[in-house]
Formats: structure tokens, sequence, C-alpha cells
């Protein structure tokens, strides 16, 4: 299949997911793919990481399980456009669902707006409860800015390697690729972890999902910076801009840090800075240190407005280019 058809797939995609998102229904009767990717995971953690193993033993497993996942990520993948090639236009419309179930626009979008909706009918209390769902930090450390922060950030991490991560990997490489990259994510979201555990068996998928991600984090400080056009003008253009490159760096994560740095800009907020996971304060940088210093729902609301104009964006450039490929 040509770059050309990927495109005119993922534009449909993209859109199907727009619309529907990920439904409940669906995935109380069938399994969803990225949970037999973790079965999957969990297979290999189970038999080859454990704990009577050295550090290197565990090292050189992780690294032999990465490589049979992928391995078997790309199979499965070829395997399945295979099968759909032969239902012709039927199997186009097949394989544009089976790539929106892999894109987390409206499903995104829908767990971030219940934050801010949350906080605006239960108080603090439920927005904790709200924000506990789509984010790892301790929620009873959080106040209201710092629930609005958290949300905020979540959305636009997720942005990068929700949606324009598997859109890019599918553009380019097709199932194959798209299965691998959530292959890959999936790992180091299960194993990726610095912890005692994982710190060996975990550090090839971590490793390699950092470079995975690489693309796509900075593409989406670009679509961030149009959706802050958009929505709040030519001042918030520039800074997104400004703040992305000068501050996308601080984060602890080689990506993460570029579209969270790229929304602070556009909302002219402070993200990032010290957090508490599992008990544990983590000292990071404050992204965006001259920006307002308290965030509210109101930013919760207008990120979500820029992350729905930037998806936009993203199905547009998608879409030109497939029209330069004609």
């Amino acid at each position: 299949m040509t770059i050309d058809l990927h495109l005119l797939i993922l534009i449909l995609a993209l859109l199907l997911d727009r619309i529907i998102g990920d439904p409940d229904w669906l995935w109380q009767r069938v399994p969803h793919p990225v949970v037999l990717f973790g079965k999957a995971i969990s297979f290999f953690d189970r038999h080859f990481n454990t704990k009577d193993l050295p550090g290197p033993a565990r090292r050189r497993n992780g690294v032999m399980s990465i490589v049979a996942l992928l391995f078997g990520a790309v199979i499965a993948g070829f395997a399945v456009h295979g099968l759909l090639v032969f239902f012709g236009w039927l199997g186009i419309l097949v394989e544009a669902g089976l790539v929106a179930i892999f894109l987390a626009q409206k499903s995104l979008a829908d767990h971030v707006g219940e934050v801010s909706k949350a906080l605006r009918t239960e108080g603090l209390d439920g927005g904790r409860r709200a924000v506990s769902r789509i984010v790892g930090r301790d929620p009873e450390t959080l106040d209201e800015p710092g629930v609005c922060r958290a949300a905020i950030e979540s959305l636009a991490e997720n942005f990068s390697d929700g949606v324009v991560a598997p859109a890019l990997w599918y553009a380019i490489f097709g199932l194959p690729g798209l299965f691998v990259y959530k292959m890959l994510n999936t790992a180091d979201s299960m194993i990726g972890h610095k912890s005692e555990t994982y710190i060996d068996f975990g550090w090839a998928a971590a490793r390699l999902d950092d470079v995975a991600n690489w693309p796509a984090a900075r593409l989406s400080i670009l679509l961030i910076a149009a959706g802050a056009l958009a929505k709040k003008g030519i001042s918030a253009l520039g800074n997104t801009i400004r703040v992305a490159v000068r501050d996308g760096g601080l984060h602890r994560s080689p990506n993460s840090g570029r579209p969270e740095a790229a929304m602070a800009g556009a909302l002219d907020i402070q993200l990032a800075g010290p957090r508490v996971y599992g008990g544990e304060i983590v000292l990071e940088p404050m992204i965006n240190g001259s920006g307002r210093d308290t965030a509210t729902v109101s930013d919760v609301e207008a990120g979500i407005s820029i992350f729905h104009a930037a998806c936009t964006m993203l199905t547009l450039v998608a879409f030109v280019v497939f029209l330069l490929l004609l």
C-alpha cells in the first residue's frame, strides 16, 4: 500500500475517531487490541523478569523480549492488512476503523473535559477523582490549580503520544508501523519504569519509546501553535513557539516537555514543577516560569479548545499531503 492510500485511510480514521471515539459498548464485548498487547507484554514479564535474575540478565531479557514483541507486531500488522486488501474498498473502510481505535482524540478530550466539569459541579474532591483517572500523581496532594495543571499537562502530553505519534507511524509505515508503535508505547507504560523491578528489564522499551516519540513531540509543537493561532490569535502563536523552544527540554522526559511547553505558552500558564508520585516528591523545573502561576478551570477548557484545533490541523495537513501525492 502506498503512502497516499495510507493518508486517505488516516484522514478517514481521524474523522471517525473525532466523531465516535472509543465506544464502550464494543470494548465491553471484545478485548481492545491494546489489551491484547498488554497480555503479550505481561507474558514476557512473568517469564523473563524473575526476581532471582541479576540486573544484566534482566536487561538482556528485556532487550530480547521487546525485539520479539515488536517483531510479532510487525507480523500482525502485515497479516491484518494482507487480509483486508482482499476486500477492496470495504477493507479500506475497515482498516480506517481499526486505525481510529488506536487514536485518542475524542477520548482524551472527554476525559480532560470531565475534570473541568467535575470541578465546576462537585468542587475539588470531584476534580481530584476525575484527574486521578488520567494522571499518575497523588490526587490528594493537589489543590484546584494543581488539578487544572495536571489535566492540561496530560492533555498536551497525550496529544503527542496518543494522537500525533500513532498517526505519523501509520502514515509512513501502515498497520505494521502503527502496531509497532502501540506495542512499544504500551510496553513503556507497563515496564518502562525506573523501579527496582523494571529499571533493567524495561530499559530497552523505555529507550525505544523515547526514539519512537521524538518526531511526533516536535511536530506537536507546530500543531499546538496552529491551534493557539486559531483560538487565541497571533500573540499566542508566538508565545507557544517561544516557550516550547526555550523550555521544552526542562522536562525529565526528552519528549513530553515539548507539547507541555507548547501548551503552557499557548495558555500563558506555568506547568510541571514539583509533583508527588506514590508519596515521593519529584522535583522538576517550572515550564514557562514567567507565565501565570495559577491555572483555572477556564484554562482547562481553553486547552481543550486548542487541542481540538490542533487535531483539526493534523487532519488538514494529512489531507494537503494526500492531495500533493495524487
